[in-house]
């Protein structure tokens, strides 16, 4: 039977950071007050002046096809996973195709926020077990400081700037590649983490901007309890469909929000913290990035048969988790 495998890896990072003393000479915050809340000292940051989502997006592809030695006219598809688009339209994934020349293929974006990429790579997956296509990329693309109030001291240190890419492709072996994941969206969050303007509800003008409702809002207290809650149910959900112990998985790689979240998700599932991938500490909340952005990180310790459980949880309320043997 057909399965899809991830078949390379690669991200982007801008070079410049934003440390936890730089913020505190933004807003009233401090490095320890950070660290002890978010586990968070920097976080990197797009500066380059026109350059959006879809410049990093671009440069993680490239890096993939290079790594990969794979020609831009043999990707079929680009499915790009980014909460920060360049634009309301055209999509950022054509934007990312034109700049990294791949002219043969479809591309389409898809907005499931800090969910997006295990979203994204579930699409993939279902393409490639359909025969559709052969060769899908998915990238996930976030500039994080578009979006973010730096006024707002509960949420300014939370969020970096980041890309990431993954190349997918069919496989016959048994037993590797994307194995089974789960994915779930309650509206009952729409209030509780949102950007309140800029939509097709409330357009901006004058009086949203100086509302600095186009930035995020978050309720924090209510979104923590939901996210552990959710990460930790649909992790266990896809671990006991398959048979799976803490022992049998290498890894939980969850997504970047917040490390008293992870350690919250990896203590009621019961992994210890050197079976947890964590990089949030030098890359903040990259939202839908954040997961393969983690994965590159840490690919070297990486092998085939590696046994890696992803969760995520994000605005929607969208979550999920997904079960992947790696086999690179």
């Amino acid at each position: 039977m057909l399965n899809a495998k991830i078949s390379g890896i690669a991200s982007y990072v801008p070079s410049d950071l934003l440390t936890n003393d730089d913020l505190s000479r933004m807003v009233d915050t401090n490095d320890e007050w950070i660290t002890t809340r978010v586990g968070i000292k920097e976080r990197h940051i797009l500066r380059k002046e026109g350059a959006g989502s879809s410049y990093m997006g671009i440069q993680a592809v490239k890096r993939l096809l290079e790594s990969t030695g794979t020609a831009p006219d043999e990707v079929d598809l680009l499915i790009c996973a980014t909460t920060n688009p360049d634009y309301r339209f055209p999509s950022t994934a054509s934007i990312i195709m034109h700049g990294a020349g791949l002219t043969s293929g479809y591309g389409y974006d898809t907005q499931a926020a800090c969910a997006g990429f295990i979203v994204a790579l579930q699409d993939a997956t279902a393409y490639i077990r359909s025969g559709m296509y052969k060769k899908v990329v998915v990238v996930a693309a976030e500039k994080m400081s578009s979006m973010t109030n730096y006024k707002d001291r509960s949420t300014c240190p939370l969020f970096g700037d980041g890309a990431a890419a993954v190349l997918v492709e069919p496989t016959e072996e048994k037993g590797v590649g994307v194995i089974d994941a789960t994915l779930h969206v309650d509206g009952i969050g729409m209030e509780h983490l949102i950007m309140p303007a800029g939509g097709s509800v409330k357009p901006a003008s004058h009086e949203t901007v100086d509302a600095d409702e186009h930035y995020i809002f978050q309720d924090g207290r209510y979104v923590y309890k939901h996210a552990v809650t959710d990460m930790l149910t649909s992790t266990q959900e896809v671990m006991r469909r398959n048979g799976l112990t803490v022992d049998d998985v290498d890894y939980l790689i969850p997504h970047q929000a917040n490390l008293r979240i992870i350690e919250a998700v990896a203590d009621r599932a019961g992994f210890p913290m050197d079976k947890v991938l964590v990089n949030i500490q030098h890359t903040g909340n990259t939202s839908a990035a954040s997961i393969p952005l983690c994965l590159d990180e840490y690919k070297d310790r990486l092998h085939k048969g590696s046994k890696l459980m992803l969760t995520a949880f994000g605005a929607g309320f969208t979550w999920g988790a997904m079960y992947i043997v790696w086999d690179i």
